[in-house]
C-alpha cells in the first residue's frame, strides 16, 4: 500500500478546531466537511489541495477534542497520508477507524517541507522525499491495520468490504 503526493506543511499541535472548526460540525457530511478543511489555519488548504496530496506537521498532530470529524475532513479532501512526529492519541485511533493512513516519523517531520513531492511505501514504513532525494524510515503497519485501511476504516474491515 502506497501514498504519493505533494506536501502541506504545519508546525505543532495542530488540533481538530483547526482541522475542521467547530462552527461547521452541523454537518457529518464527508463532502460538506472537506471544504472547510484546515481554513483556520491555511485558509487556501482547499483550493490547492488534490487527491493524493499529503499533510506533514510536527508534534501533536489532531490534538483537542475526540471528534472523528477531523480526519473525515482531512481524508474527503484527497489527502491521501498524514505524517507527523507524534499525533495525539484519540487523533491516531479516529483516522485508523475512518480509513485515513498516519504514520510517525520525527526524521521525515523535520526533514520533509511544504511543497515537497513524496511517497510512502506502508508495508516498509519507508517514506521518500522525491524532490530532495531523501528517505526517512517511519513505522510500517501492521497487516491488520493496513486491511482497515485498505477496507475504508473499520466499520467496512468488520462487516467484510475487505
Amino acid at each position: 500500500m502506497k501514498a504519493h503526493g505533494k506536501v502541506f506543511k504545519y508546525g505543532n499541535n495542530v488540533d481538530t478546531d483547526v482541522i475542521i472548526p467547530a462552527r461547521y460540525l452541523n454537518s457529518s457530511d464527508p463532502a460538506e466537511l472537506a471544504t472547510h478543511c484546515m481554513e483556520d489555519i491555511d485558509k487556501e488548504f482547499v483550493n490547492k489541495v488534490h487527491k493524493g496530496d499529503i499533510i506533514v506537521a510536527e508534534k501533536n498532530f489532531g490534538c483537542g477534542s475526540s471528534r472523528e470529524h477531523a480526519p473525515i475532513a482531512i481524508k474527503a479532501a484527497g489527502v491521501s497520508c498524514v505524517i507527523a512526529e507524534t499525533f495525539a492519541r484519540i487523533f491516531y485511533r479516529n483516522a485508523i477507524n475512518i480509513g485515513l493512513p498516519i504514520i510517525e516519523c520525527p526524521e521525515a517531520s523535520k526533514g520533509i517541507e511544504d511543497g515537497d513531492d513524496v511517497e510512502v511505501d506502508f508495508d516498509s514504513g519507508m517514506i521518500y522525499n522525491r524532490t530532495k532525494g531523501t528517505e526517512f524510515k517511519g513505522q510500517a503497519f501492521p497487516e491488520f491495520m493496513q486491511k482497515i485501511i485498505k477496507a475504508e476504516g473499520l466499520i467496512s474491515y468488520i462487516n467484510g468490504k475487505n
